[in-house]
Formats: C-alpha cells, structure tokens, sequence
C-alpha cells in the first residue's frame, strides 16, 4: 500500500498545486487578502505532500519492493545501500520526482522566508511557483507515474545501470536540479514583476538571494559531474561538451549573467527589463536542460532516452512557459522604465559588457547543441558539433571577460577612470608579464594559447587581490585600520573577491592541465616500465577480484619516483551481472601539483594489456576552482543585506508616499 499512498499524494499535490496557482493570482488582482493568504498554505502542504511521496518511493527502493515497476526496473538485492537510495533519481521517473520535490521546497521557503515581501508580490510569485507545479505534477502523473505496479512481481530487479553506480553520480543529480530548479524562484519574480509593472532595487536585492543560491548549487553540481567524467569514464578528460553537459552549463551562463545584471538594478536602477528577460531565459534554459535528457533526442552516458510522447509532453509544456513569458515581457517590459543613467566606461558599463559576452556565448553553446538535432530534424542528415566549434567560438570570448573581471570592480559607479584603474592593477600586469615568459620557457613547440591561458588566469588571480587590497587599505594604512577595514568589509565584497580567485585558479587548471599533460597508450606486460612525466609506471600484471555486485580483471602498478617506489596504482575492469555492462574503473592519485592516472584494458599474459598512462599538471585546480566559486557565492549570500531586503521602514514609507 506503500506505493498507493505515494501515488495518492501526487494527486492531493496537484489538487494544491492548482489551487495555489489560480486563486492568490486573483486575489492579488482584485485585492482580496483571504485569497492571496491562501498562498504560503498552499505551498507548505505542497512540500509535504511531495516529501511523502519521495519518501514512499526510497521505502520501495531500500525495501527492493519490485513489484513497483520502477524499482524492478532500477535496482537490485545485490546493489549496495547507497545505490538503492540513489537509484531512486537514477532514472526518468524517480529524478522527475526529485525535480518536484526540490521545486516545491523552494516554493516553501519563499513562504517561510518571504516575510519581507510585499503581500502582493509574495502571492504572485507563489502563484507562479504552482503553476510551474501542476506542469510537472501533470506530468509525472499522466505520463511517467513512479509508483506503477507489475503483476506479477519478478523475484529479482534489471538493477542500475552500472556507470550511474558511484559516490559522485549519488550526489551530482540533487545539486544539479537543486540549481535548475532554483532559477524557477528567480523566474517567478520576474513574471511577478511584469505582472505588477514595477522592477525596483528593492526586488532586485529579494531576487539576487535565490539566483545566488541556485547558482552555488549548480556550480558543484556541474563539478561534480565533471569530476564523475573524469575518474569513471576512464577516458582522461573532464569535458568533451556532451549535449547534457551543455544542458547543464547553459543555464549557469545566463545565471552567471543574472546575477551581475541584478547588482545594476540593486545599486543604479537601470538595466530593468534586461535582467527580467535573463531570468526568464535562465528558467527556459533549465527547462530545456530538461527537455534534451527526457525526450531521446540524444544519446549520453547521464540521458533518460524515454519514449517521443514523453518528450513531447515536456516541449508543449516547455512553449507554453518561454512561449507566455516572453509574450507577457513583450507586453510589459516597455512600463520598466530605467532611472539611472551611466558612461560607457563605469562600473555599470563594466557589467554590461560581462552580460553581453555571456549572452552571446550562452547563444553559441545553445546553437551548437541544437543544431546537429534541428539538421537531423529537417534533412535528415547526421552532422555533429564537436570541441573544435565549442573551443573556436567559446575561447576569444571569455578572453575580454576574464580581462574585464580584474578592472571592472576598481571602476567607479556611473563614470570610470580606466586609466587609474589600470595603473592600480600594475601587480597583476607584472604577474601577467612573468607567466607569459615562465608560458614561453616551458612551451616546446605545443599550443600557443597556452600563453593567453597563463596570462588571463595570472591577471585575473592577482588583479583581484589588488581590489581587495585596495578595499582594506593594505600597506596603505596603519595595520590596526587595514584590520578594521576588513573585518566591515560586506560580505558580498568578500563573495566576489573569492570567486574571482576561483575563476582564476580554474582557467589556470584547464590551461596546464590540458597543454602540459604527458600521456602514454602502449602494451605493457608484467616488468615492463613506461615513463610519463617525471615519474615511471612498473607493470606488475592483473589479477581478479570481486566485489559485492561485479567481478573485475585489476592490474597493479608501481610508481616509482626518484628511483624508488611511490606508491600501488590498482586500475580495473569490471564486469556487472545485472545489468550486465563492463565498466572502466580508473586509477587516480591527485595531488595540488599533477594528478597521475592509469587506466588498464583488454589483454592476456602472452600478449600483454592495454595500458593508458597519464601525467596531468594542475588538473585538480579545475575542481577546486569550482568549489572556491562556490564559497565566494555562499559568503556573499551570508550578507546580511540579501536576507532582510528592503527594510520594512522604507516600505511603509513608499505606501504612505503613494497613497498621499
């Protein structure tokens, strides 16, 4: 019955999902608070109802209840404990699922959290949050019901696809739909503010906490994925711009762009309608994201390849949403008037610009991974949109963005001075100088590019320390006020400073990493030594071992390091029953300085084994560059600014001022 109270749930969740989503609207337009209060109500019942019904799903998952069809699709008795609760999100219906849950907890916590929001506003951006809602409500339940019986039950389960069994698929899932699905917050105040015709610093400064969440979870969650690409799949890289992988990256550009558009509207009210259509559009892309894993239009390691009627489902839903809100934006934008006014050359133009490159290099992501599906559509023709496209278009563009990220924040509001700011950031020019020369001594004729890579991550690294040292006066002032001054620094100054930090430790991760890695393919045998790098791999053959649901063929290496031995490195192949599948299981062992990685194939003992043998310099900074990101975020969102809001003082005075 377990599995009947979970499906009874859906139902009740939909039934409060319509409601929250009609009736606080038209309260809100006709002024009938009972109507607009019956919002928060609705959204708090909303998450528990959908709370129960996950949690009648994982019983059935650890339970190894098959006679649910989902789970005797999806796991197996074999499987350990941790696979059983993440194999609930390791498929189309159970990830749908997760995808509501974390959809109607943020609809929660804007109720919770929302107490600073003006009453109207409030109830229409939970309205909003419904109606996203009964689309996805909708469609769990007409179309990919989770709790669907099979009778009779089979006696054991398909299990889950091995690739999906690991630590960092168990977790990448939930951060990533966590920041999707948190970009639903920031769209639902856009329509919300179209809807009223007033975009204000005051909803800029509500709007930028949610963006800023949904942003932090997304970037671990694209961190994690990279990360499981580049351990699991045993290929050595951590991006080859998979169509999912840009699904996911698509939706952090715009937001990454949202985010910087909505300081202009908090600090100078201008930019008005320009962050409304990036909100919009930054939801849009998340849907999309979500349209391109569900509706078997591509072919990934991390895609739900589902039946046409599935997909279709979600890209009417997916018009009706981009299709409505872009409509009501045409209508509506023109009332958002801009009050400030700024130069070129100022912090407000220094942003412009960062928003401009994103978006076009959001467009470009977009055009290249639609169009091998629209050619294919059309024609019939099979093209495909590789890295050497992603690579050609991405590159000049973020080349002047991570140049402007180091001046930009030592611009003045309104109207700069890019002269003094340059002659402030003569530490970064010099930092800049020395990478490019240290680029050129150890270049030997590989990747010129390697050289703006070095030089762009050393600029961007040190020029953001000069701001920040500027900010505190550092050897500019007495010791006790440089202190003073950075214990009140806000802590949205200290967010954007350790992101930056992070971006730059990142671009310098994928440069090193990509240009000065060492990689050897050869046949080994028992004995023999290959040397990669500075360190040499011994070969000392492969053994089988088993392990709780697989067996595997695991070879054995020893580093050796200055004439003597390092460490064991024990890469294997292993081979799952059910379903059955043969995986690559890669040997790592990272370092801050280079990460050594072997990868051992097919063979037999006369004939030797297939070996791939790696040195990758610096790799591990891309990871935690991105964690470093993430950080900054979390500090800026700690500011105590973006919790309060506007304070309730200055919105008793605008309602007194209107009503006069």
């Amino acid at each position: 019955m377990v599995a009947e109270f979970g499906h009874i749930a859906l139902i009740l969740a939909l039934a409060l999902a319509l409601v929250q989503g009609i009736l606080p609207l038209i309260g809100a337009a006709r002024g009938i608070p009972a109507w607009m209060a019956l919002a928060p109500t609705a959204a708090m019942g909303q998450a528990v109802l959908v709370a129960f019904a996950f949690g009648c799903l994982t019983y059935a998952y650890v339970t190894s209840d098959f006679s649910v069809l989902n789970v005797a699709e999806n796991s197996h008795t074999l499987k350990p404990m941790l696979y059983k609760v993440s194999g609930v999100w390791g498929n189309h219906e159970g990830s749908l699922l997760l995808w509501i849950l974390i959809l109607v907890i943020f609809g929660a916590a804007v109720a919770v959290f929302g107490r600073n929001l003006p009453a109207t506003l409030k109830a229409r951006v939970l309205s909003i949050q419904g109606l996203i809602g009964v689309g996805f409500l909708a469609f769990i339940l007409f179309t990919s019901n989770p709790f669907a019986r099979i009778l009779p039950p089979p006696l054991e389960g398909r299990g889950l696809n091995p690739l999906l069994q690991d630590p960092g698929l168990a977790f990448h899932p939930p951060f990533l739909y966590l920041g999707y699905v948190g970009f639903s917050v920031a769209f639902s105040f856009a329509v919300a503010a179209l809807i009223e015709g007033r975009v204000d610093p005051a909803w800029a400064r509500w709007v930028r906490p949610w963006t800023l969440a949904a942003w932090c979870f997304l970037t671990v969650g694209i961190a994690l994925g990279s990360w499981w690409a580049y351990y699991e799949l045993g290929w050595g890289g951590w991006w080859f711009w998979d169509p999912v992988e840009n699904a996911s990256f698509m939706p952090w550009l715009a937001g990454t762009a949202l985010l910087h558009s909505a300081v202009v509207v908090e600090k100078r009210e201008t930019l008005k309608s320009w962050t409304i259509l990036l909100a919009i559009l930054t939801f849009s892309l998340s849907l999309l994201g979500t349209f391109l894993v569900r509706s078997g239009v591509i072919n990934s390691v991390h895609a739900f390849a589902t039946d046409p009627t599935r997909g279709v489902f979600i890209l009417i839903f997916l018009g009706v949403v981009v299709g409505g809100s872009l409509t009501l934006y045409a209508l509506r934008a023109p009332v958002l008037q801009a009050v400030g006014v700024f130069a070129p050359v100022s912090r407000e133009g220094a942003l412009v610009l960062n928003n401009l490159l994103l978006a076009v290099a959001t467009a470009a992501v977009l055009l290249g991974t639609l169009y091998p599906m629209a050619v294919d559509a059309l024609l019939g023709a099979k093209v495909s949109v590789g890295p050497q496209y992603f690579n050609t278009v991405f590159i000049p563009l973020m080349t002047p963005l991570l140049a402007a990220m180091a001046i930009g924040p030592l611009l003045a509001w309104k109207r700069g001075d890019v002269g003094a700011a340059l002659r402030r950031l003569w530490p970064a020019a010099l930092a800049t100088v020395i990478a490019l020369a240290l680029g050129l001594w150890l270049l030997h004729g590989r990747d010129a590019l390697a050289l703006l890579g070095l030089a762009l991550g050393a600029w961007l690294g040190i020029g953001t320390l000069c701001e920040w040292a500027l900010r505190i006066k550092l050897f500019a002032a007495p010791l006790s006020e440089t202190l003073n001054r950075a214990r009140h620094l806000p802590r949205a100054a200290w967010g954007m400073t350790v992101a930056h930090l992070g971006m730059a430790l990142m671009v310098l991760g994928i440069t090193v990493s990509s240009v000065w890695q060492v990689e050897v393919q050869q046949v080994m045998k028992p004995g023999d030594i290959a040397r990669v790098g500075p360190v040499e791999y011994r070969f000392l053959g492969v053994q089988p071992v088993r392990g709780p649901n697989y067996t595997a063929q695991q070879g054995r290496f020893e580093v050796i390091e200055g004439g003597e031995v390092a460490r064991v490195m024990t890469p294997a192949q292993r081979r799952y029953q059910q379903p059955p599948m043969e995986t690559t299981e890669a040997a790592i062992r990272p370092s801050p300085v280079a990460d050594l990685y072997a990868v051992v194939g097919e063979g037999d003992a006369a004939r030797g084994w297939a070996v791939r043998l790696y040195w990758k310099p610096l790799v591990s900074w891309i990871w935690l560059g991105a964690l470093i990101m993430c950080f900054g975020g979390l500090l800026s969102l700690s500011d105590r600014r973006h919790r309060v809001g506007a304070p309730a003082r200055k919105r008793i005075a605008a309602s007194a001022a209107a009503a006069e």
